[in-house]
């Protein structure tokens, strides 16, 4: 009998054999899954449903006041932008439709009364309102609640800013209206005094002028006082001297 031979070389021809054994064995077996996949379970995604409240209209956005909408802050969202569309007549009239009792109230009203042309006064207010419920407050809200505080925060900065603006701005005005007085009286003053100073020197100069011949007549009447004038006679004994105010002797005598 004739024996049959794979190989030249010793142990490579049974080597060769199990190789293309299991590779017809792999290559006629179906795909299946991995291991991992086999053994990993299916994980369901969870089902989220969110209330869309942009398409809530405005009129009924404050008679929602279920819990699940309170501690949503798309609810609220919503409300403010529905908030700033009412006159301020309208949303202070909705706005005591909410009292202050619980913490979703108390924000309603902040919110409403936030458009309704409020005083300083009334801000600070609602704000204490809102502060007595700080702790009720859910957690998903506290960051929009946050911001909304610190615009009403600024506010009242800006009004106190504007109130001390106008009282400054009155002081200012009392005080130019005061220099104004003050200026229109020392126009007047000094008007008056240059008047004054005008007739003053009106009336020097005709003083000047008015003395002027008196001096010279009063000059020449000097000068005759003090130079007598003798006048010879025929008696040596009696020099004949003719005297201011008064003729000579014999004048006299006769």
């Amino acid at each position: 009998m004739k024996r049959i031979s794979f190989s030249a070389v010793p142990g490579w021809g049974l080597f060769t054999m199990i190789l293309l054994v299991l590779l017809s064995t792999a290559c006629s077996q179906p795909r299946h899954l991995s291991a991992d996949n086999d053994l990993k379970p299916l994980v369901m995604a969870p089902q989220i449903n969110i209330v869309d409240y942009l398409a809530v209209d405005c009129e009924r956005i404050w008679q929602i006041d279920d819990e699940k909408s309170m501690k949503n802050p798309l609810y609220w969202m919503r409300g403010i932008d529905c908030a700033i569309r009412l006159s301020p007549a309208a949303a202070r009239a909705e706005a005591k439709n909410w009292p202050a009792d619980r913490w979703q109230h108390a924000f309603k009203q902040g919110v409403l009364l936030d458009n309704g042309n409020v005083t300083p006064v009334e801000r600070n207010q609602y704000m204490g309102q809102l502060d007595r419920f700080s702790v009720d407050y859910p957690l998903s809200i506290r960051p929009l609640l946050q911001l909304w505080r610190n615009n009403q925060a600024a506010q009242l900065d800006l009004s106190e800013t504007r109130t001390r603006y106008h009282h400054l701005q009155q002081t200012s005005d009392s005080e130019l209206d005061t220099l104004r007085q003050h200026q229109a009286v020392l126009k007047r003053e000094l008007a008056e005094t240059r008047r004054k100073l005008a007739t003053l020197t009106d009336i020097e100069r005709q003083l000047s002028s008015r003395k002027s011949p008196d001096v010279s007549e009063n000059s020449h009447s000097g000068d005759n006082t003090h130079s007598p004038v003798v006048i010879p006679v025929n008696e040596p004994d009696v020099p004949a001297t003719r005297v201011k105010g008064m003729g000579t002797k014999e004048e006299t005598a006769q």
